[in-house]
């Protein structure tokens, strides 16, 4: 073993240390690393930042924003709502939210699928009576395994085609991973939806979603939009979706003046406004199901206007908002802000919104573009509250993001351009129409995978070409000499599998592909084979909360422990790869 080889597997060594620790950031430990091979001479020092102009860093980026962009436009909402049920069975509804799940997983992030679905699964869970903990794991683990049916569906498969490209001179393109991925996708969902979700642990305290548990009740105002289909009919019709999104219904507003009661009877006018009661996103959510606008909305172009924002905003005292009304700061026209609804310590009142006297200690739902919910804060002297704001929905966009995107990934298959190049067509397309603003473009790249990925491509290629990387399959093959071929791919996909569930997924894939090439080339076999079974492998960490994010933050909601995956992962990650290995020997011959 050479100096330099010497000095990596050292330096990899603390690097996967430090990364199981978890005390330290992960991108600063992958760029703490990258310095100092730089430093000992182990990487030149013009080598040092390839890896942030690589093709796999840029799709990646790309992908993140582009999934913002479907969800800001509700491309995905409807399908999700449709799927997840109170009234179904525990199985079934454990089985039809994990398809949605894995659909999703395989055109947007894994991680924002699952923040797609994983208020909407607890919303179910809390009508149906059943602790969160019972669907909220199966539901994670369905979406990291519908990652791997696509090229953009998760890091590691875009990390391994662009390893094969620089490899074997030509990518894997965009469904080459399908035949594989969607088998162990679909035996993974109904082994968890039949015998799996029996088999999680979970804590029986009752269900809240995640905006019970982080926001206040708004009293707030809505009007019919042109034509509704809502006009004539009694509020009281209204009642059941309310209820499906926890919404209260309040009263009726007509010419200025609040009905008596809750008016549950009276006909809405077009000219009505029902005031409702619930948490911003609920509100938000039920006014698009509903086809209902809120006042002032021609200010900003309704509901599918531009890029909005709603933020809840706490009163100090001594504001200078404070003892007026909405009214009488005339927000809309000074400030292109609207006064959505007003929280007061979950008291009722019957004054209209706008009419309201702001006091100190009220929080205030604002709607406006975010550069100007950011001006008024500093003008009138309100605070915004951390965590606190909701992106708007455009739904009548749903369409035009849909085949936007559909547009790039053809344009992609059929040579238009590159991957990357038409997915940043596509994010231009959707900044140009107002589905992403500039702000979101740079919010949705999550920087830390970025830094990772970026920092971890030069000592993935330093290690390959000091030798390392061939040293380790040379290891392989002398200890499994004489062994089927199948058997070989058996025990890289379980070494792999392992290291993901305690690492990154992404640092897991760019250590291995090397490892699985020089294998291939060592037995005389396709190295097709192998990479594909490091990509499997590498997207399955089931067995920790600490392998995929998806898995991090089901935790808190869901109840879990640390030792509570293996449950029902282990079973899961043979399952896989008993369903792996022949698919793949099968779609991709040695």
């Amino acid at each position: 073993m050479q100096n330099d080889q010497i000095l990596l597997f050292a330096l990899l060594f603390v690097f996967f240390a430090l990364l199981v620790w978890g005390r330290i950031r992960y991108d600063l430990v992958a760029a703490g690393a990258l310095a100092t091979a730089v430093l000992a001479g182990l990487i030149e020092p013009e080598h040092a930042f390839v890896g942030f102009g690589h093709p796999a860093v840029i799709i990646i980026g790309l992908v993140l924003v582009v999934s913002r962009g479907l969800l800001n436009s509700g491309a995905v909402e409807a399908l999700a709502r449709a799927l997840i049920s109170a009234d179904r069975s525990t199985g079934t509804h454990v089985g039809l939210v994990s398809l949605a799940g894995a659909a999703l997983s395989a055109v947007i992030n894994n991680v924002a699928a699952l923040a797609l679905l994983m208020n909407i699964d607890m919303e179910a869970a809390r009508k149906a009576g059943r602790p969160p903990g019972r669907t909220l794991m199966a539901l994670s683990f369905a979406t990291i395994l519908g990652g791997m049916i696509t090229l953009i569906g998760t890091p590691p498969n875009i990390v391994i085609a662009q390893y094969r490209a620089q490899a074997l001179g030509t990518p894997y393109a965009m469904f080459d991973f399908a035949p594989v991925g969607l088998l162990v996708t679909l035996a993974g969902i109904a082994f968890v939806a039949t015998i799996g979700w029996r088999l999680i642990p979970y804590d029986t305290s009752p269900a809240k979603t995640l905006d019970e548990e982080t926001s206040s009740l708004f009293v707030a105002e809505a009007k019919p939009k042109p034509g509704s289909d809502l006009i004539g009919q009694p509020v009281a019709d209204l009642y059941p979706r309310a209820n499906e999104f926890n919404i209260v219904i309040l009263g009726l507003v007509r010419r200025g003046k609040r009905l008596p009661g809750f008016a549950r009877t009276e006909k809405i006018a077009k000219s009505d406004r029902l005031v409702l009661e619930g948490d911003p996103r609920s509100i938000e959510e039920f006014m698009g199901a509903a086809k209902l606008d809120y006042s002032g909305s021609e200010k900003h172009g309704g509901l599918a206007g531009s890029s909005l924002v709603l933020q809840e905003m706490i009163v100090p005292d001594g504001a200078d908002v404070e003892g007026r009304t909405a009214a009488d700061l005339r927000l809309q026209y000074r400030h292109g802000v609207t006064l959505l609804g007003i929280s007061r310590q979950g008291k009722r009142f019957r004054e209209r919104v706008q009419h309201l006297g702001i006091s100190a200690g009220d929080v205030l739902l604002l709607l406006g573009p975010d550069f100007r919910l950011a001006e008024i804060g500093n003008r009138l002297g309100i605070l915004p509250l951390a965590n606190r704001s909701h992106n708007v929905v455009q739904r009548s966009k749903a369409l035009l993001a849909i085949l936007l995107f559909a547009l790039a990934i053809g344009g992609s298959i059929v040579g238009w351009g590159s991957l990357a190049v038409m997915l940043l067509a596509c994010v231009a397309a959707y900044a140009a129409f107002g589905i992403v603003s500039g702000r979101e473009i740079y919010e949705a790249v999550e920087w830390k995978v970025i830094v990772l990925v970026a920092c971890l491509i030069p000592l993935s290629t330093a290690l390959e070409t000091s030798g390392g990387t061939a040293l380790i399959a040379n290891l392989i093959v002398g200890q499994t000499g004489g062994w089927p071929l199948w058997v070989v791919l058996l025990l890289l996909m379980a070494v792999t599998m392992t290291l993901s569930d305690f690492l990154n997924n992404v640092a897991t894939a760019l250590i291995a592909a090397p490892i699985a090439i020089d294998i291939a080339r060592s037995f005389g076999s396709a190295p097709d084979p192998f990479l594909m079974g490091v990509a499997v492998a590498s997207s399955c960490a089931f067995l920790t909360p600490i392998g995929h994010k998806n898995n991090t933050i089901i935790m808190g909601p869901g109840g879990y422990r640390f030792g509570d995956y293996w449950r029902l992962g282990l079973p899961l990650e043979i399952l896989v790869l008993a369903v792996g290995v022949p698919a793949i020997l099968y779609f991709w011959p040695l």
